[in-house]
């Protein structure tokens, strides 16, 4: 303690110096760019062509070895998902060593290996730097690729994409590349569930034969080595791949940019939040003279917190939890300018406008001199920092290999960032930042979104999910004769196994697991009975409970790791008026409204506002089940509108009643996924559970 208050008052009396010292009444004038002296990695080339670079780092005892294949991005049309398979296949045993064997050493090393479809990554104890590279060799010569492990690949790959059908994100992401590029481009084409099915195992084989081999590889080593040990494991263990016959790669010229700016829209019935992205193409490579003027102007306008769009979109106005802008360099003409936010459905016409209005700002305005000074030292501090890392001076050389950069590149990079003027900034801006020839890709609710879009004059183009351009959604369609919201929630009961039998049911006992939420799996309990009394526990495995929530029909709170909070008057208020068992039995009919007939997921639905306490939530009835598929309601959050939405799915029989065994919630920017393994009606509760 004694230490620690001594360095207090030893901080405190520096900082009164410092203080005495500066005469803050006067901006501080920038001092000279620091001296970059860089290490010059050792290089050397094997007979078969593999490049290597070195960087001989004593600190610790360890090293690291990056394989990098430099072939032309590759197009794998109807058949996009093979190179994701054989990265996945690759690593896992050799010609040589099994599977198991091979990772049991791995794992006995302490070791660290991984492979990607154009790439790999080792690292180890430097004293077991031999067998490490002769691991890591024999797996990218002699790979073990079986029928098997192709089979279950295949399953995960498959698994993965389903689970990102319903985020927006994912589609944002796909949908943006594709009109940017087009399908046919390297950058443009995505992977699906049937050009995955239509990869056979020959197929993987045929492409590791094609790509993967060491015509164009580099091998960067970092660590505690020595070059000359380098030199001679590297031609034992590498020296042995043989070239193969080089295949000329034709790239297809990515799609022009808009004619005119343009909405791109894409239809996401679940969506809570809107994606935007402001796009267009750009050709710019590292070398090019508007390189730096480019980086600082992207940090102004979008790439930090005080830049113009998070300013913006997040302080001013708090649409958005963050709004960023990138540009993409490529040595093959294949980037994009990129500035946008995730925002609430409600404002996402004006966050669209808003976007528009900072990017016109920074083409028209000079840029603030504090501005471009704190975009410059950030810079600055951000590379002086990076030098520190043994392995940024590898990757400096390489890119330098990579790009065709001048030598002195990185020594006079600081000298460049800091000749950048604000003319430099808005000339920069004017020839990149293309909003008269932008796409405008907006992933929402389109039924909550769209008629609010069309106000903003901006002319919209529709697309599907997969970048197919399609008409103008229909968001409603006529409610058929005779049916009104009483009538469906009849035709619920009757799916779910029955009015009477729903009205039996005075307490549930779920039990669910929640995957990415954390880095390590999540177990929930969630406990209900009948009017109103609710739990909820999370927990991890060896960590006990880490949040906990409880009302018993008159108080309650929520817990986090031991910080308990009470519910406050407001929350008491809605959470008497809240059923979680069967709602639709507390349901008074006059404060019920049958909406729409309306599609989510590409089925009909019946949409039902329920008015609550002068609040309107709603709920969709699947026209053909009867079943309840979503909930959304929207609600105050630390001072923010936050809407969220509810999916059910996977209706399983318990004790001759239908529940959902899928329940994802997504709140904001926050997906959890309830996968629920067992749910018990009317035992295991008791009154005590909810105090």
């Amino acid at each position: 303690m004694k230490t620690k208050i001594s360095v207090f008052i030893t901080l405190f009396l520096m900082s009164i110096g410092v203080n005495a010292q500066i005469d803050r009444s006067k901006q501080p004038q920038p001092g000279p760019a620091p001296k970059i002296t860089l290490e010059v990695p050792g290089e050397f080339q094997l007979k078969n062509g593999i490049k290597v670079l070195v960087v001989e780092n004593h600190k610790l005892p360890r090293v690291s070895y990056s394989l990098r294949l430099d072939n032309k991005p590759i197009t794998e049309g109807e058949k996009a998902g093979v190179s994701s398979l054989l990265g996945a296949m690759l690593g896992n045993g050799t010609l040589n060593i099994s599977k198991d064997d091979f990772n049991e050493e791995i794992d006995f090393l302490g070791a660290r290996l991984g492979f990607g479809p154009q790439s790999a990554f080792a690292s180890s104890l430097s004293k077991y730097s031999d067998r490490m590279i002769e691991l890591m060799a024999d797996a990218a010569i002699n790979p073990l690729l079986t029928k098997e492990e192709f089979e279950k690949e295949k399953d995960k790959l498959i698994e993965g994409l389903k689970s990102e059908e319903k985020s927006v994100d994912a589609v944002a992401g796909r949908v943006g590349g594709a009109l940017s590029y087009g399908v046919k481009h390297p950058r443009g084409e995505f992977t699906t569930e049937e050009t995955v099915n239509n990869v056979q195992f020959e197929d993987v084989l045929a492409f590791y034969e094609k790509y993967f081999n060491p015509n164009n590889a580099y091998i960067v080593v970092v660590g505690d080595v020595e070059i000359k040990d380098v030199k001679k494991q590297l031609k034992k263990h590498f020296g042995k791949w043989e070239k193969t016959t080089s295949i000329d790669i034709t790239l297809p010229d990515p799609k022009p940019n808009a004619q005119y700016t343009q909405i791109n829209f894409v239809d996401m019935p679940n969506a809570v939040q809107s994606n935007i992205s402001l796009t267009n193409n750009v050709s710019l490579k590292m070398k090019d003279a508007d390189y730096h003027a480019v980086l600082i102007a992207n940090k102004i306008l979008g790439g930090g917190f005080s830049s113009y769009l998070n300013m913006n979109l997040r302080e001013a106005h708090g649409y958005t939890y963050g709004a960023r802008s990138s540009v993409g360099t490529s040595r093959w003409n294949a980037s994009r300018f990129r500035a946008g936010a995730a925002v609430r459905n409600a404002v996402t016409d004006s966050a669209v406008v808003e976007t528009l209005k900072e990017i016109n700002r920074i083409k028209t305005e000079p840029v603030d001199a504090d501005k471009l000074a704190n975009a410059k030292a950030k810079y600055v501090g951000d590379f002086v920092l990076a030098l520190e890392r043994p392995q940024t001076i590898a990757n400096y050389a390489l890119n330098i290999k990579l790009n065709n950069l001048p030598k002195d590149f990185y020594t006079t990079y600081l000298e460049k960032i800091n000749a950048v003027t604000a003319a430099d900034v808005k000339r920069v801006a004017n020839k990149y930042f293309k909003t008269e020839n932008a796409r405008i890709i907006v992933v929402g609710k389109g039924s909550d979104v769209l008629e609010n879009l069309e106000k903003t004059g901006i002319p919209i183009k529709y697309f599907d999910k997969y970048a197919n351009a399609i008409d103008k959604p229909v968001f409603s369609k006529p409610i058929p004769a005779g049916v009104t919201a009483q009538t469906v929630l009849e035709d619920y009961f009757k799916a779910v196994g029955g009015k009477d039998k729903a009205k039996s049911v005075t307490s549930t006992f779920t039990t669910a697991s929640i995957s990415g939420l954390a880095p390590f799996p999540l177990k929930a309990e969630l406990k209900a009975m009948t009017p109103n009394k609710q739990s909820m526990e999370m927990s991890a495995e060896g960590m006990g409970t880490l949040v906990k929530q409880k009302w018993n029909g008159e108080s309650g709170y929520a817990e986090q790791q031991g910080q308990r909070k009470d519910l406050t008057e407001k929350e008491i208020a809605e959470k008497k008026d809240d059923n979680p068992i069967f709602p639709e039995l507390y349901y008074d009919v006059k404060n019920l409204t049958l909406v729409a007939v309306t599609a989510v997921e590409g089925e009909d639905h019946y949409k039902i506002k329920v008015t609550k306490n002068g609040k309107d939530s709603f709920r969709y009835y699947n026209v053909k089940t009867g079943l309840l598929t979503l909930t959304e309601s929207t609600g105050e959050v630390q001072g923010k509108e936050m809407t969220t939405v509810v999916q059910f799915g996977k209706y399983t029989d318990v004790n001759g009643i239908k529940f959902p065994y899928m329940m994802n919630i997504t709140s904001g920017p926050q997906k959890i996924p309830f996968e629920i393994s067992s749910i018990k009606v009317n035992e295991g509760v008791s009154d005590a559970d909810f105090n």
